[in-house]
């Protein structure tokens, strides 16, 4: 498991302490939906019909070095940058972090409360994640957390950003998401990983190895059979359903989401260029199956908007903070206030850890963000954006919410579901 912290795929898993993690995500279409495939064409959906496909503007390729530092928004931002982001699936990720004071249950209850507030302002689809050990993530049984959140909410797909497959037996992953399905039809989303416990005493209590994330492309064909049937007993409810999977984007991910012909959720890495290559390898190893026709790539993107540049920076350095703190002490702590870390003499090492975790998140106003955004997308070819924010001001992350939600002009509904 790599330690340095990436956003929502298990390329992107959390540092430090005990714990498992990885962001996934495909399309909220179901399996046997056609994936669109753009490469580097920027093509996307269409908006308005759900889940139809149609090109979208294509935008010039630049370069990924800064992200929105104020002043008004390029010419694109207003034409080709609003057909593109407008082309995207919008969609959240949410860790459960624990801010320092909460408890793990009041953390948990935020997080329903957050769905609630995501669905109001239309974005695809809220993911959960799972991690074991961790003092500051309260989030270690995603199909639970998913069951809650798809409870209190009424259209936003629900799923798992994901569930770590070495950690459990393939035929209780399906029976869980037959439950889930079979509840909330056409809202769950299957996210799987490959990562196993940090520590050894982590992996000891789940009953797994290092060695376990070696067998997960034999998981993931073994957990499909049993949504086709084909397993050595019947995985009710969920033989015959057809929730869409993910697949992570960490280790070999992505070579057993293109064999397997499944979305990859792949983390934006501040070493673009491997990236990229990662991307492109699986676009062309992709090979078609019943559970989608073309490659999908949800990118994870750790973003924050406000006013102004600066504020928005500040909103990442709690998570920036903790995540140098777990690879300086082996434990991912509740996250500080950002005014108080930022007064803090850090050392060497705590400094450059920190500058690490730093550089792979985007910030800045809205104009800024809009076109940082759309380049991303164009250099990437994303078909979808999974973001996520671990600010220590539950007010803070949901105004950065709100205006990404203008970003992609999703247009919020009244009220709250």
């Amino acid at each position: 498991m790599s330690h340095p912290y990436h956003p929502a795929v298990q390329a992107a898993t959390f540092p430090g302490a005990a714990h498992t993690a990885c962001p996934d995500a495909i399309s909220t279409v179901h399996a046997h939906t056609p994936y669109p495939s753009p490469g580097r064409t920027g093509h996307g959906r269409a908006r308005g019909d759900g889940e139809s496909w149609a090109p979208a503007a294509v935008a010039p390729d630049v370069n990924s070095s800064g992200v929105g530092h104020g002043g008004a928004a390029p010419d694109r931002a207003g034409g080709e940058a609003v057909a593109r982001l407008r082309s995207l699936r919008w969609s959240i990720l949410d860790r459960a972090v624990i801010r320092r004071g909460r408890s793990p249950a009041e953390t948990l209850r935020g997080t329903i409360r957050f769905a609630r507030e995501a669905e109001a302002l239309n974005y695809h689809r809220f993911w959960v994640a799972e991690h074991h050990g961790v003092p500051g993530v309260a989030g270690s049984a995603p199909t639970v957390l998913a069951a809650a959140v798809a409870s209190a909410t009424s259209r936003i797909r629900v799923g798992t950003g994901g569930v770590m497959l070495p950690n459990h037996r393939p035929l209780v992953v399906a029976e869980q998401f037959g439950v889930l399905e079979s509840l909330f039809p056409g809202r769950v989303d299957m996210g799987l990983g490959r990562s196993v416990g940090f520590t050894g005493a982590v992996r000891d209590a789940l009953g797994v190895d290092k060695d376990a994330a070696d067998r997960f492309g034999e998981q993931v064909g073994e957990l499909l059979r049993h949504f086709d049937g084909g397993g050595p007993v019947a995985a009710l409810p969920a033989r015959g359903l057809r929730g869409p999977a993910f697949v992570l984007a960490g280790g070999a991910g992505g070579a057993i989401a293109a064999a397997q012909g499944l979305p990859l959720v792949m983390a934006h890495l501040s070493d673009e260029k491997r990236m990229l290559a990662a991307i492109d390898g699986y676009r062309a190893a992709f090979r078609p199956s019943p559970h989608g026709e073309r490659p999908y790539v949800v990118l994870a993107v750790n973003a924050a908007v406000a006013a102004t540049p600066e504020k928005a920076a500040l909103l990442q350095v709690p998570e920036a903070w903790a995540t140098a703190y777990s690879r300086t002490r082996g434990v991912f702590p509740p996250l500080d206030p950002p005014e108080e870390i930022l007064a803090r003499e850090m050392t060497e090492r705590e400094r450059r850890y920190f500058t690490e975790a730093r550089s792979g998140q985007l910030h800045g106003d809205e104009a800024g963000m809009a076109t940082a955004l759309a380049r991303l997308a164009d250099r990437t070819g994303a078909d979808e954006l999974l973001l996520t924010l671990t600010a220590h001001d539950d007010a803070d992350r949901l105004d950065s919410y709100r205006r990404l939600a203008r970003i992609a002009g999703l247009g919020a509904t009244t009220g709250t579901p």
